[in-house]
């Protein structure tokens, strides 16, 4: 088949792009507000930001939905890879940031007012974003507020991304499947890893933290979830195990894609927080555009959206790695390289 010339306006459709820019202030009857500009692009970008980690990350969720990923297969390697573009683009999307931040607040108020009611919390991509990766409804911060403005149209797109497969749901399937720690194939009948390692685990908790072993055999071996965890008993086991030995080949790559994990947790915060400090530069205690608390509410969503925090809490549960209980050859050799 003959190739048909591709060129460079027209492949990313350039006339749309830059066109797509229509300051308010702008308008017949109005005066220019220079920085409105500015404030319109680095949201755009947000935006195109955002439609790239969706595509990274539902990609994720096709390949993780499959009966059965192979941990050995080029498939566990794109997903790791994917989740950790997905980190690099919220470092970028917290950077961008301090572009904004040339914008004074006496610039701001030269166009603030003309975008009643439009609001950044008004973003349906990025809420979708925090369903995908695990966010539930129930956890969020201002539940009554946070689809009141939007059309029902991103309504329904919001409700369907909740009602999906998320990233965290499908992570726990995968660890939930990890057999290492104790499969009967590597212990001897009646001895089980965890057993030795709770022993070593209670006697390191210094006299002030003796409490935490109430609390560590509730998140490894209490079947009865609560519902409100999104990691199950044996999930964590898995987790915490991988934590311990990601020395071990067969571990690196699972410790990179948890690790990926809590930074895009790590990333969100940033940003949240970045933001938190920009609105109260540029609006002190005023309400957001959108009728918000503004700063207020900002902090209230960075303190409980954490949606990979259950990961980020078994470093509570980690010891010495010099009192690591020692692993049964057989496992030590399925976990390293075979020749």
């Amino acid at each position: 088949m003959e190739h048909k010339p591709v060129y460079y306006g027209k492949y990313l459709q350039l006339d749309k792009i830059i066109e797509a820019q229509e300051p308010e202030s702008f308008k017949e009857g109005n005066l220019p507000a220079h920085d409105e500009m500015l404030f319109i692009i680095i949201h755009q970008a947000y935006e195109l930001w955002f439609k790239q980690i969706l595509f990274e990350v539902n990609s994720v969720i096709a390949i993780m939905s499959k009966p059965r990923v192979n941990d050995n297969s080029p498939e566990m390697q794109t997903v790791v890879h994917r989740m950790q573009r997905v980190v690099t683009i919220f470092r970028v999307i917290v950077q961008q940031i301090d572009i904004l931040e040339t914008m004074t607040p006496m610039d701001f108020l030269d166009f603030r007012d003309m975008l009643r009611p439009a609001s950044g919390f008004q973003s349906w991509q990025f809420k979708i974003i925090e369903a995908r990766l695990g966010l539930k409804y129930q956890q969020r911060h201002g539940q009554e507020y946070y689809i009141s403005q939007l059309d029902q149209k991103e309504i329904d797109i919001i409700k369907e991304a909740e009602n999906g497969a998320s990233v965290i749901e499908l992570v726990n399937n995968w660890l939930e499947r990890m057999p290492f720690a104790e499969d009967n194939n590597y212990w001897p009948a009646g001895e089980t890893y965890w057993v030795q390692y709770e022993k070593i685990y209670t006697e390191s908790l210094a006299e002030g933290e003796k409490d935490n072993l109430a609390l560590f055999r509730k998140i490894f071996f209490d079947a009865n979830n609560d519902g409100e965890h999104l990691l199950s008993s044996k999930a964590c086991r898995s987790a915490l195990f991988i934590m311990l030995y990601r020395g071990y080949p067969m571990m690196e790559m699972p410790f990179q894609l948890l690790n990926s994990l809590l930074e895009i947790d790590n990333q969100l915060g940033n940003w949240r927080y970045r933001h938190i400090n920009m609105v109260r530069r540029m609006i002190g205690t005023r309400i957001g555009t959108g009728g918000s608390t503004g700063a207020g509410y900002l902090q209230g969503a960075m303190d409980k959206h954490y949606i990979f925090k259950e990961i980020s809490q078994l470093s509570s549960f980690l010891i010495d790695r010099k009192k690591l209980p020692a692993l049964p050859d057989e496992l030590s050799s399925a976990l390293g390289y075979n020749f």
